[in-house]
């Protein structure tokens, strides 16, 4: 499986929102679907990667339908609150996927209440995985 980056894109929407470009990817609610894009949602609910296990992971549900997981515990995504606002950049698209298979995607995000920023997938498994 192969990874796509596009860390200049990436930095740019993350670490300088005022730069040329960066706004309007950066305004849309709708799930990021090109490497670089970035869009705003909020928080709609936070938890543990499994339900009643709380050293499991971290997940995350936004009000846009994008959801992140991760198998460690995540302090930024443990600190979100439900109603905070977020920023989402996509970072990497996994390819030669089975048809229909679209898990695996990678973004960062940054709570715009709290200032942490974490790199978290879609899905707790790569496409073609479990």
């Amino acid at each position: 499986m192969t990874l796509t980056f596009a860390r200049g894109l990436l930095l740019t929407c993350v670490a300088g929102a005022a730069l040329a470009g960066c706004g309007d990817r950066s305004t849309s609610s709708a799930i990021p679907t090109q490497v670089g894009a970035c869009a705003k949602t909020t928080v709609a609910e936070t938890g543990p990667r499994l339900e009643g296990a709380p050293d499991s992971g971290s997940s995350i549900r936004y009000a846009n339908g994008l959801s992140q997981v991760d198998y460690s515990v995540v302090p930024g995504i443990t600190n979100s609150k439900p109603g905070d606002e977020v920023s989402v950049c996509l970072v990497s698209i996994p390819t030669d996927c089975p048809p229909g298979d679209t898990r695996g995607r990678i973004y960062d995000a940054t709570n715009l209440r709290t200032h942490e920023t974490w790199r978290a997938p879609d899905s707790q498994h790569s496409c073609g995985g479990a």
